[in-house]
């Protein structure tokens, strides 16, 4: 018989959207106030400290055709159920 193992994680992503429309693009003001939020929610997510520094990967910036997206992604392992339990798998 094989052991295994199964295990379920739920990955919440969250955005911070600023328009940046041509031919101008995204005011840095703008960009800043999303940035700072962005952040204040992560460090909250993460259970840090409001003045702790983040790590270098916890805030992704994308550029969309009119937008620039700032985001983070958390990760919660589920742990209900039989499927964090070892089971027997007849081989």
């Amino acid at each position: 018989m094989a052991t295994y193992t199964t295990e379920t994680v739920t990955s919440s992503v969250r955005r911070w959207i600023v328009p940046a429309e041509e031919p101008w693009g995204a005011a840095a003001e703008e960009v800043s106030k999303a940035w700072g939020a962005a952040a204040a929610a992560c460090r909250v997510a993460r259970g840090l400290d409001e003045d702790a520094l983040l790590p270098g990967d916890a805030l992704w910036f994308h550029v969309r055709d009119d937008q620039v997206v700032i985001e983070f992604t958390t990760e919660t392992p589920d742990r209900g159920g039989c499927c964090d339990c070892p089971h027997e798998m007849e081989a």
